[in-house]
């Protein structure tokens, strides 16, 4: 059996150097590093890594708690964590929050349980003081996505989900519509609340009455984007323009508002929110807001690093969105 000290024989290093290598810590030159796998792969050996973590109560991974694993948004979310992962050295371990509080708790302590040296948690679901509960009883750094916790401001990369949604239909209202629809997420969580008071703060800025026949709660899905619509249409309370709080749900608009002899731009223009992939290739083309997803996992990953390593950390800034404008917007009758 090739064991460790076959591998530093071969890299002409010592044993504790592979060691450190194997286990992400310490200072190792790059080309030590090299050294080391190079030898590994020569000699074929594989480390033995819940031993290690048995004997260094540290399993050389990082854990990752999603909301759900559906959709381009949290594929996203993934492959960036996993670059900036392997770059560090350590595992990546990721589990699922199905999307409900007591899930994403449970997904937590599922890694806390498997020694992850420390954990990111994207949530859509928990309170605050539920995340506060995690703060101060994990035994591990605890970086959270998606959500602003004052209290704890190192720990949190979070977006201006309302200002975004706000600045989405104050674009709409500059080209002329007054009568603006809104499809939500679900109102359960605090994105949803955030986006519709954006929308809120924006017809109240400009002087619109808000009118709750112009607002249906969807799921985030492309099926509940379309029985929000058809929720829309029905009501009676007329519209010419649409912003939804992402972009599958648009989809569903769509095939809603086809269903019902409506235009898209000409009659009702369309708004938004996430700019996935295939936003820019709908007909027409959809108007969205884009999130920096990528990005905020890259602070996030490099946050829980340096918490991992015990550098001082501030608090983080959250990041804000911009608009990509296409042709999903056409004048509005009050233009």
């Amino acid at each position: 059996m090739i064991t460790m000290l076959d591998v530093s024989r071969r890299a002409g290093v010592s044993k504790a150097t592979v060691s450190r290598v194997l286990n992400g810590t310490g200072q190792v030159k790059q080309s030590t590093r090299d050294a080391v796998f190079r030898a590994m792969e020569e000699l074929g050996y594989r480390p033995n890594f819940l031993a290690q973590s048995l004997a260094t109560r540290s399993s050389n991974s990082i854990g990752l708690v999603l909301s759900n694993f559906d959709g381009p948004y949290f594929g996203k979310l993934l492959r960036q964590a996993a670059k900036d992962v392997e770059a560090s050295g350590k595992h990546l371990i990721v589990t699922d929050g199905h999307d409900t509080p007591e899930d994403e708790i449970e997904a937590v302590r599922l890694l806390a349980d498997r020694r992850c040296d420390a954990i990111v948690l994207y949530t859509r679901h928990m309170s605050e003081a539920q995340i506060m509960r995690l703060f101060e009883t994990l035994p591990m750094p605890l970086v959270v996505i998606n959500r602003d916790v004052p209290q704890a401001r190192d720990r949190c990369v979070f977006f201006e989900q309302q200002q975004a949604a706000f600045e989405a239909v104050s674009y709409l209202i500059g080209q002329g519509h007054r009568e603006i629809a809104c499809i939500t997420g679900p109102l359960g969580t605090p994105t949803a609340q955030q986006r519709l008071a954006g929308y809120r703060a924006a017809l109240a800025g400009h002087g619109i009455d808000y009118h709750e026949a112009r607002v249906a709660e969807g799921d985030n899905k492309v099926p509940g984007g379309y029985e929000a619509c058809r929720q829309l249409l029905a009501n009676g309370a007329p519209f010419s323009a649409l912003f939804c709080s992402n972009d599958d749900m648009v989809i569903g608009a769509m095939r809603a508002l086809s269903e019902a002899g409506r235009t898209m731009p000409e009659q009702v223009s369309l708004f938004g929110f996430d700019d996935q992939p295939a936003a820019a290739f709908l007909q027409p083309a959809l108007s969205t807001v884009y999130l920096p997803i990528d990005a905020m996992m890259e602070t996030a990953i490099r946050q829980t690093l340096r918490l991992l390593n015990r550098q001082p950390v501030a608090a983080l800034a959250p990041f804000t969105g911009q608009l990509r404008l296409r042709g999903s917007v056409a004048r509005g009758p009050f233009a």
